[in-house]
């Protein structure tokens, strides 16, 4: 039986690039260089059909610790919640107070991303605070 070291997470969005960069800036992430043959991705876009072009983005880890974020463009829209959603850690050992304005203050630099504010769920007797929050498409993820 084998164990699975590496893995990445996809998602279906509109706008491929503009998605992933916005996850770059939230996770010190970087699009990796184009493949072999070419010098930038527009090359790449511009050797393509025209309906696969800008179809997909992708963003790395610069540590190569993270999974990859990979970005498909899919025709329908975002209709309902999401059932996975990422949980950015953010405020990693903090408590009460502490937290709460660690949260407010990465959530402050995400909504000038794009980001959407959605809910502040208040610490309780079995979990800590976090800050849930939508990417630039709408997609829901965590600031814990």
């Amino acid at each position: 039986m084998s164990s699975i070291k590496q893995f990445q997470v996809t998602f279906d969005c509109a706008e491929p690039e503009r998605v992933a960069r916005f996850w770059c800036e939230v996770l010190g992430y970087v699009v990796p260089p184009p493949p072999k043959g070419f010098d930038s991705w527009d090359d790449l876009n511009r050797s393509l059909p025209p309906e696969e072009r800008d179809a997909w983005c992708a963003c790395v880890d610069p540590t190569g610790v993270g999974p990859r974020l990979f970005f498909q463009r899919v025709p329908e829209g975002r209709v309902v919640k999401n059932r996975v959603h990422l949980d950015v850690r953010s405020a990693v050992g903090l408590v009460g107070e502490e937290r709460v304005a660690a949260l407010e203050a990465e959530g402050a630099r995400l909504i000038a991303l794009g980001a959407e504010r959605v809910q502040l769920l208040t610490a309780d007797e079995e979990n800590e605070s976090c800050l849930a929050m939508r990417d630039v498409e709408g997609n829901e993820f965590c600031l814990d």
